[in-house]
């Protein structure tokens, strides 16, 4: 029996792979537990049908083996090369650590699912990689707001990392004497293997997250993937920015422009300008008049959260001058980020699921925006922000295209309260005022896009100006009840400044606080606040569908600055057929187009569905060709422009 023992165990003996094989193990378990653990935590969501639970674990154990593959095949050629030159002693230290640092890897990603699943509805994606190149910004942000977040990640993190440590010295084998062979022959196995597990599929594509896609709730398609994999696809895509006609079906070009063309009714169009196929001459209902124009652009500030709206009672100021001014009841939002609100309501531009043309090389210059064609019209334009300009790229886009004149947190006269992304919204408008104030003394109209910051996350504010909506005190209700007051303050002060008369105002915001829910685009989270106001404006209760794109016509309209532009929005100054508002939301890479009670959503490689809207909500519905034809030349307009350089000023 003594002498059998040794051949038996010699038997069990795989040298230095067993290692890889065991942290491979232990990731897949990781990945697993953490799929198990956020299904449980959604189980509304995730377990409403029971066909739901095994798409959602066999499509996640798919992604995570080919996630697993490509992390694991650098270590397996480490370890085959060390094994041809008969040196496998002298792996351990780099073996261990990226074994160690893969896992941890791994395992940092799943640890911030549930707070970006909280603040996003989604896994860690393409936001996570907007928000790296802004460190100064972020680690503000978490270290005001996310303090116990942070915490529990980096004590998990470092307890793991010793117990992974402890784990690879008491798995590490390099003694393979007379088992060369069978090493080369198990690691060309497991090379074959890997190569499988990376590719997810023998068909000539390898796995992407569409193909472990089965639900219109984004967040259980989200379940199906892990969130490292997520976000190094996100990344890759980025490498190569697809236009809408990858994702959506191409157009022809033609075609396109005629859809666009028919469903503008610009009588003075003429679009002649095939280099500028959507430019035409847009007359102002107002000639007579030369008046400044400002854009509150708030931040965050969904419907849900205005009184006037159907929200909670969190703007009383916003719903005086709702009563004051003209008031758009039913206006979306184009999509979730605050760059793609600058990008519809500073440009008119339709979205894309690219990124937003402000982030976008080839639009750094040369590219239509409100400030450019004012700014030939003798305006004074300029950005004020509470934080730094720099800021998703915002600083370069509007110098680029326009913007004479940012003032940005460092400029300001004085700040009272500096949050974590900047001056308190009270700071920002004391600046716009004494900003507004100075040029209005200047003998030459002004243009002033006004972006705020305190209604976003970790929603810190100045104590002593509001009372609370609930509690604690930096909750996402007192942060925009909190805005709200600072902005009552602000049109208080306007009223009675030397340059309200000759103004134009509108308050908008960028976009909802958070978009979430059990649809492939949800609809309601679109919904957000727009009103235009000021001495000359009549009180009008707009309750005709709107885009964010709609406001720029409507705006140069108002305050008399006719001109040639791209925009292909609606100008709600002027008559408009009973068909032809719509709106447009870009949801991820998912593409709905409103118009009248009907939806058309574009998803990725897959046929357009056509829904009822009522209040809202989508109701599958029969195919409309004919709106799906419109609807496809919106969806691939942005990109098109974009490539083909159709929008300059």
């Amino acid at each position: 029996m003594a002498t059998l023992m040794p051949r038996k165990n010699s038997l069990l003996k795989v040298g230095v792979l067993q290692p890889l094989l065991c942290f491979f193990i232990v990731d897949l378990l990781i990945l697993s537990l953490s799929r198990l653990l956020l299904s449980i935590w959604q189980s509304e969501r995730a377990f409403a049908e029971s066909r739901h639970y095994a798409q959602i674990f066999i499509g996640g154990l798919r992604i995570d083996l080919s996630s697993l593959g490509y992390l694991f095949a650098p270590a397996l050629l480490l370890i085959i090369i060390a094994t041809l030159i008969r040196l496998p002693q002298y792996l351990r230290l780099p073996l261990k650590f990226y074994l160690v640092a893969g896992s941890l890897f791994i395992l940092f990603f799943e640890l911030i699912t549930p707070t970006f699943i909280i603040e996003y509805d989604l896994r860690p994606n393409r936001l996570f990689l907007d928000y790296l190149v802004y460190p100064k910004e972020v680690s503000s942000m978490l270290f005001a707001g996310y303090k116990t977040e942070m915490a529990i990640v980096l004590a998990g993190l470092a307890f793991s990392g010793w117990l992974l440590a402890k784990l690879f010295d008491r798995v590490w084998r390099c003694d393979s004497k007379g088992l060369f062979f069978r090493q080369i022959a198990m690691q060309f196995v497991l090379t074959c293997l890997l190569v499988l597990a990376a590719r997810g599929t023998l068909e000539h594509r390898p796995i992407n997250p569409a193909l472990v896609a089965f639900s219109t709730d984004h967040l259980l398609n989200d379940l199906s993937v892990n969130s490292a994999y997520s976000v190094a696809f996100a990344w890759k895509q980025a490498q190569n920015e697809m236009s809408s006609a990858d994702f959506y079906g191409a157009m022809d070009k033609h075609e396109l422009l005629q859809q666009i063309h028919r469903t503008m009714q610009n009588p003075q169009a003429h679009y002649t300008d095939p280099s500028a196929p959507t430019r035409a001459m847009h007359i102002s209902s107002f000639p007579e008049r030369k008046k400044n124009l400002v854009i509150l652009l708030q931040e965050s500030l969904g419907a849900r959260y205005v009184g006037k709206l159907g929200g909670l009672p969190l703007t009383p100021n916003l719903d005086k001058i709702m009563d004051e001014g003209w008031n758009f009841t039913h206006l979306y939002a184009t999509g979730t980020r605050s760059v793609r609100g600058i990008e519809a309501v500073m440009t008119g531009f339709t979205p894309t699921p690219a990124r937003s043309v402000v982030k976008l090389g080839k639009s750094q210059q040369n590219f239509f925006t409100l400030a450019s064609f004012l700014g030939q019209q003798g305006y004074h334009t300029q950005f004020i922000y509470g934080g730094e300009a720099h800021f998703d790229n915002m600083k370069t886009f509007f110098l680029g295209n326009g913007v004479q004149e940012i003032v940005e947190g460092p400029d300001f006269h004085k700040i009272d309260f500096l949050g974590s992304w900047g001056a308190s919204d009270g700071d920002l408008y004391d600046q716009a005022n004494r900003e507004f104030t100075q040029l209005s003394k200047q003998d030459k109209p002004f243009f002033s896009l006004v972006f705020t910051s305190s209604n976003h996350s970790p929603y810190d504010y100045p104590d002593g100006t509001i009372t609370p909506y609930d509690t604690p005190k930096q909750t996402r209700n007192n942060a925009a009840k909190y805005s709200d007051y600072a902005l009552g303050e602000f049109i208080k002060k306007a009223k009675q400044s030397p340059y309200w008369d000759n103004t134009i105002f509108v308050v908008v915001a960028d976009h909802d606080e958070r978009v979430q829910g059990a649809s492939l685009v949800p609809v309601r989270h679109f919904h957000i606040p727009a009103v235009i106001f000021g001495n000359d404006v009549p009180h009008k209760v707009e309750n005709r569908l709107a885009s964010q794109i709609d406001l720029g016509p409507t705006l140069l309209s108002l305050i008399g600055a006719s001109g040639e532009h791209p925009m292909i929005g609606n100008d709600f100054t002027k008559p408009m057929s009973e068909n032809q508002p719509r709106a447009m939301l870009q949801y991820d890479k998912n593409f709905a187009y409103l118009k009248g009670n009907q939806a058309i959503i574009f998803q990725p490689h897959k046929k357009p569905l056509t829904f009822l809207l009522n209040e809202e909500q989508l109701t599958p519905s029969k195919a409309d060709e004919t709106l799906i034809q419109e609807a496809h030349a919106y969806a691939n307009f942005g990109s098109m422009a974009y490539q083909d350089g159709w929008y300059t000023p």
